[in-house]
């Protein structure tokens, strides 16, 4: 519940931000990717200001999260090898425990377990 009015607390004023911004910057512009020809371009596209600036911006936050995901490669393979070894070593805890001789009785109250029994001190 906290989440969901914390998320809304946030999204609508940046709702209100971005649709502000789209009214101020309607004007249409050219984006040309032909460095050789400035009058007439070989590759261009003609659109509204905050549509070119809004694609840009989810351009750069999927190349950020690619270069991030890229860099945590080491990690998320070191996690998957630990993991593995984790559950190796889990089935070897449970054979030695399943197969190490117990006799599967509870001990009786009052009574030390067989391995903690103390011998009486000799002098």
């Amino acid at each position: 519940m906290l989440r969901k009015i914390v998320a809304a607390l946030i999204l609508a004023p940046l709702a209100v931000i971005i649709v502000a911004f789209a009214v101020a910057n309607r004007q249409i512009v050219t984006m040309s990717l032909d460095p050789f020809s400035g009058s007439e371009p070989a590759a261009s596209v003609t659109l509204p200001l905050f549509v070119l600036i809004i694609l840009l911006l989810i351009v750069g936050v999927l190349i950020g999260g690619v270069a991030a995901w890229l860099r945590q490669g080491k990690w998320r393979r070191n996690a998957r090898r630990l993991e593995h070894e984790v559950h190796h070593l889990r089935q070897k805890v449970d054979a030695l425990e399943g197969g190490a001789g117990h006799s599967g009785t509870i001990p009786q109250e009052g009574t030390p377990p067989e391995r903690l029994r103390l011998r009486p001190p000799t002098y």
